[in-house]
């Protein structure tokens, strides 16, 4: 196996500088997290009778990763960081596997937390790394597509494997989580075979947060936090806030195959219009046109008659996969160039921010409906965390103009 360094990132390209082929391991990587970010939103009825609790305390599966993803994330990237990289992404994705297995076995409710808090100890470690080992291997002018590949292996995976895993869930819930393990395997075997070996600077907990002493970067790492709780705040239980309007079995999957669908045009598009025009324009309209969607789709779902409801819930639910979708890379590409000499630790920060969003938005829809919220209100919530991510991103934005001038 060779190995490859970052002074040596060009070789092997072709003549436009850029390569997708050391990519596909980790894309296949990202597809089984994927599978497992989104598919147990789609099986929370399932899950919470099997296992006897609530379908809010089953949507704490997708929590408890989260939060552990959060605060993990930025210590374990500081104690494997001087380790070599295929190294690193090898046995993270072998934590995640094994949490997944965990999974499908439980026989109980703290069994499945378990085995969910196991595999976000892999899965936080993994996101780091794999994004660094990008932007190592990426010239700077290209890291919006080699982002956007790597990326749709989650996007891709809630068009083709959460469809898959629902109707394997139609069974038992069990089934997906073995789906993501073997998926998790295969790609496995192929980062093992196929990935160059890399090396990059190690570093300590103290300089991996140092970004955090820069306020505006702190800004926008909330940003990503914004997008992400809002997103989730509705994802989360997007079969109790559409199953009343389409109630075969089949409608659901279809929901959540159209969902990622319009998740891999997002991030197709942005990606590209990332290297085309600023990544700051292209994440403003992506935020904005996400706060008007929450806001109209509220409004149709409680308001318009059953037939328009159904129809503008679709429309709402697909219109926020694109832009969940196309969020991502802009954000990343701001962020980088927001602390160019310290990329690969703000993009660790960054999946930091991701999986607090992610928690703190399946927590905050579960509080809601605990609290005796409908669950189309919902669409409220996150239209409210939208309308302080926009604030907080347009501060940030003046703030950084301010700065270059």
């Amino acid at each position: 196996m060779t190995e490859t360094r970052p002074a040596d990132a060009a070789e092997g390209r072709g003549s436009s500088g850029f390569s997708y082929r050391p990519f596909i391991w980790l894309a296949v990587a990202t597809f089984s997290m994927g599978i497992d970010g989104y598919v147990l939103a789609g099986l929370l009825p399932q899950i919470a009778g099997d296992l006897e609790v609530t379908p809010a305390a089953a949507g704490q599966l997708m929590s408890v990763f989260a939060f552990t993803a959060a605060l993990a994330g930025p210590v374990l990237g500081t104690l494997t960081s001087r380790w070599e990289r295929r190294t690193t992404i090898v046995l993270s994705l072998g934590v995640f596997v094994l949490g997944n297995v965990v999974v499908a076995v439980a026989t109980n409710y703290p069994v499945a937390l378990s085995g969910r808090v196991l595999a976000a100890l892999g899965g936080s470690l993994l996101n780091a790394a794999v994004t660094g080992y990008v932007l190592a291997l990426t010239p700077s002018e290209h890291h919006g597509k080699a982002l956007s590949f790597v990326l749709g292996g989650w996007m891709t995976a809630t068009a083709l494997g959460v469809p898959v895993g629902l109707l394997l869930g139609q069974s038992s819930w069990r089934f997906p989580m073995i789906l993501v393990a073997v998926v998790g395997t295969i790609a496995l075997i192929g980062i093992l075979l196929r990935l160059p070996q890399l090396h990059l600077p190690g570093g300590t907990l103290v300089e991996r947060l140092r970004p955090l002493g820069r306020p505006r970067l702190v800004a926008g790492l909330l940003v990503t936090t914004g997008i992400l709780c809002s997103s989730y705040a509705c994802f989360t239980y997007a079969t109790l806030i559409l199953g009343p309007h389409f109630h075969a079995e089949w409608a659901m999957i279809l929901i959540m195959f159209g969902y990622g669908v319009s998740s891999m045009a997002g991030n197709a598009v942005t990606g590209r219009l990332v290297d085309k025009f600023t990544a700051l324009k292209v994440l403003t309209v992506v935020l904005v046109g996400l706060l008007l969607n929450a806001v109209l789709g509220m409004i149709a779902l409680m308001f318009a008659p059953a037939v328009v409801a159904a129809a503008w819930g679709l429309i709402w639910f697909f219109s926020a996969g694109v832009g969940n979708g196309g969020g991502a890379v802009p954000q990343q590409a701001r962020l980088a160039s927001m602390a160019p000499d310290s990329a690969a630790i703000v993009m660790a920060l960054n999946g930091s921010a991701i999986s607090l969003g992610s928690a703190l938005g399946s927590g905050l829809g579960g509080v809601a409906l605990t609290a005796g919220a409908a669950p189309n209100g919902l669409l409220g919530v996150s239209a409210v965390v939208l309308t302080i991510t926009v604030s907080l991103h347009l501060l940030v934005a003046r703030a950084s103009q301010a700065a270059v001038a």
